[in-house]
């Protein structure tokens, strides 16, 4: 909720205290929570109702696994199809997924600790770069089966209005704005991959050049860059950051 309404407070600012009107963009887009404030920013959900559904996704999925039960693993240097192969080729690696699909190089797998330390000691063995990651669940995998069936009940209570922008979606790495299907998305959301990566790419062979990442922090310009250096990123996490916005 905490990140949240740090993204929505600023996208709020520029709109309506600086008079940059952020709605003229083709797309919206967020990485896994973020996709709530791009869902709130672009009109599909009211801002409280957005704070209520972060809540309780935080802690369902906390609770959905036991605590040390399970966790996450980030790969460098590699691609999702030689995880993939080396994730099917033992049953010791039955609970892992790929979790996030970031960028260019960069994975993250979701699992349960014992089998997540059996494929460390086999990326070590094949010189593939990982670190285990300070998180408190293994997110986006099917152990968060029971956040999905909490968040089922939550997002169908909620009313969806009407979006003004397109939303790229976490679950397909393509466009959407029926609410049907984005309730859908989010549900699914929950134990599936978020394919930010090919998100990206699909927003810039749509003919995207410019992005603007609004938010604590500058991970996903980071991401955007290793993506394709090509296209204009600017993140924003200061009053002089939007004084210097030009979207023209």
């Amino acid at each position: 909720p905490a990140i949240f309404l740090i993204s929505y407070s600023i996208y709020k600012l520029i709109n309506q205290e600086f008079k940059i009107d952020l709605t003229r963009a083709k797309y919206f887009a967020g990485h896994s929570l973020g996709e709530y404030s791009a869902l709130a920013s672009a009109g599909y959900l009211n801002f409280a109702d957005t704070l209520k559904l972060l809540r309780t996704r935080g802690d369902a999925m906390q609770n959905s696994v036991p605590k040390g039960k399970g966790g996450m693993v980030a790969v460098l240097g590699s691609t999702v199809e030689e995880i993939e192969k080396i994730l099917s080729e033992k049953n010791d690696y039955s609970s892992i997924q790929i979790a996030n699909d970031n960028s260019d190089g960069q994975l993250v797998l979701s699992g349960k600790n014992f089998d997540l330390d059996e494929l460390v000691n086999t990326l070590k063995f094949k010189n593939i770069k990982n670190i285990k990651l300070p998180v408190s669940a293994p997110f986006h995998c099917r152990l968060m089966s029971n956040a999905t069936k909490i968040m089922r009940d939550e997002i169908n209570k909620i009313q969806f209005n009407k979006g003004h922008n397109i939303l790229m979606s976490n679950v397909t790495a393509d466009t959407v704005k029926e609410i049907s299907v984005i309730k859908n998305l989010l549900i699914r959301q929950i134990e599936n991959r978020v394919r930010w990566r090919e998100s990206v790419v699909n927003m810039i062979n749509k003919g995207v050049k410019n992005f603007i990442e609004i938010g604590p922090g500058k991970v996903l310009s980071g991401l955007i860059k290793r993506i394709n250096r090509q296209v204009n990123v600017k993140s924003i996490n200061s009053e002089e950051d939007i004084k210097n916005l030009n979207i023209s």
